[in-house]
């Protein structure tokens, strides 16, 4: 073994190689604190494919969620300078790619470490002028830093994609208070019902955790409720895992993996049938898809997404890879739709 670093430390790996080669009885490298630089660094990146990149625009995280290492592996939030992010989109447009996810722990709160004045709305506007890119996601998103701002640039700016990842991960204030998520459950109701208004064909997905430590069945119960009532387009969901170092390990109440394994699968099926009768309804409706590739499931296919991130299956040519085409969805199934491709929008 010659080195062990993090991820903060790997603009070093280069200058360690070369001088490992110089010197081949140099002692072993280790590197696993956080960099304070990291954030100002760009980096050299080789990308698959040539349609959707995924872009950081910050790393660590300051929320200490009492079941998330993130912030002792990772470190304290740091964004990345709107330039720099630029720059790499310019970069992106000029090699060909339409879409772009920018990412980070809490995309909400982008611009707090910097000394330039900025946010995260402002620098969707920033990257919005980019030529070339046609589509802009974004994940994650803190429910307690989702302003009405960012709800505004959403609603403002075209190419910005009418999807929000928007983790709940409990119905019940008492589990969320545990959490240490910062915010109620109807206050985050609230969030999405002004996502609503401003962007009515948008999509939202979400996080859950089912067996968090003191969940008792009503907690349970009002987390079943609250897929019930907003209806999300998908979600991810998770049995609670212990995780070193957290908080949460010291909680008391720790849930019987049985009883966590049941939950997780109540979860699931009630999402299920939420997430068809909503792909249902677009059944006849027509949908812009940017097409990515080949279908992994059947590659007589073409596959492609919506701007509210549904995964399209259709008949289509090679050579229109990376384009942009209306589809008629002609067929609603679990996680994604069977539609053709149209001429005019309008058929």
């Amino acid at each position: 073994m010659d080195f062990v670093f993090g991820p903060n430390n790997i603009n070093s790996l280069k200058e360690w190689i070369y001088n490992r080669q110089d010197n081949e009885h140099r002692p072993q490298t280790t590197a696993l604190q956080v960099n304070p630089e990291y954030h100002t660094k760009s980096l050299p990146v080789r990308r698959e494919g040539r349609v959707r990149a995924w872009v950081s625009i910050m790393y660590g995280c300051d929320n200490y969620c009492t079941y998330c290492v993130v912030p002792y592996t990772r470190g304290r939030e740091r964004s990345r300078p709107s330039q720099d992010i630029k720059n790499e989109l310019i970069a992106l447009a000029g090699d060909g790619f339409k879409e772009v996810t920018l990412l980070g722990q809490n995309v909400n709160s982008y611009g707090n470490s910097l000394h330039e004045n900025i946010d995260f709305p402002y620098l969707l506007k920033v990257l919005h002028e980019v030529d070339g890119i046609e589509r802009i996601r974004f994940v994650t998103s803190h429910p307690k830093d989702l302003s009405d701002k960012l709800i505004q640039a959403m609603k403002e700016l075209p190419r910005i994609c009418n999807h929000i990842h928007l983790p709940l991960q409990a119905g019940s204030d008492k589990v969320l208070s545990m959490m240490n998520r910062r915010y109620t459950y109807s206050e985050y109701k609230e969030k999405v019902s002004k996502l609503r208004q401003a962007i009515p064909d948008i999509a939202i997905t979400s996080d859950i955790i089912a067996g968090f430590p003191g969940e008792d069945d009503d907690d349970f119960k009002k987390t079943l409720h609250a897929l019930k009532e907003i209806q999300y387009d998908g979600i991810f969901a998770f049995k609670y895992s212990e995780r070193p170092g957290t908080k949460a390990l010291d909680l008391p109440n720790h849930i019987n993996e049985n009883i966590k394994s049941e939950r997780l699968e109540k979860v699931l099926a009630l999402q299920e049938d939420i997430t068809f009768n909503i792909n249902r309804k677009l059944e006849g409706e027509i949908a812009e898809v940017l097409i990515e590739g080949f279908s992994e499931s059947d590659k007589n296919k073409l596959t492609g997404r919506t701007g509210t991130n549904k995964i399209v299956h259709f008949y289509g040519e090679e050579k229109d890879i990376g384009q942009l085409v209306h589809i008629k969805i002609l067929k609603a199934r679990q996680h994604s739709l069977y539609g053709e491709i149209v001429q005019d929008s309008s058929k």
